[in-house]
């Protein structure tokens, strides 16, 4: 379990050092997206490790304990920050929230494709073996 939760805190480290630099990369005084990049990195490592059968059951109960503590305290802590000294950064501080909801929102179509490719085959898969 503990190696879930050494995930998990990597994963979080290794977001907040992004959003740190690309704030100060946009000269801006804020962390931009660290906790965004840090989920975003936890469930592509989740995948990556997941597909090469390197996720021990211990570990997915370690990182599904803080996961479901995760996003209530991040959403607590989002929401003490300067909102106005982020958006007086101009235009590019907008924009840097802007484009990623933007490209999320573009993204689900391509998602349900993929997901509806993946419920085919295994539908296929089970017709198969009860025939």
């Amino acid at each position: 379990m503990i190696y879930g939760v050494a995930l998990l805190a990597a994963c979080y480290l290794v977001g907040q050092t992004i959003g740190e630099l690309l704030g100060r990369w946009l000269n801006i005084n804020s962390n931009v997206g660290g906790v965004g990049f840090a989920m975003l990195l936890l469930i592509l490592v989740n995948q990556w490790m997941h597909q090469r059968k390197w996720l021990t059951t211990e570990m997915e109960k370690g990182i599904l304990f803080w996961s479901n503590l995760y996003i209530p305290v991040i959403v607590a802590m989002s929401s003490i920050q300067d909102v106005k000294a982020a958006t007086s950064g101009g235009i590019i501080a907008l924009l840097a929230g802007i484009i990623p909801v933007a490209l999320c929102i573009l993204m689900l179509p391509l998602l349900m494709r993929l997901g509806n490719k993946d419920a085919q085959k295994i539908e296929g898969e089970h017709s198969t073996v009860s025939d």
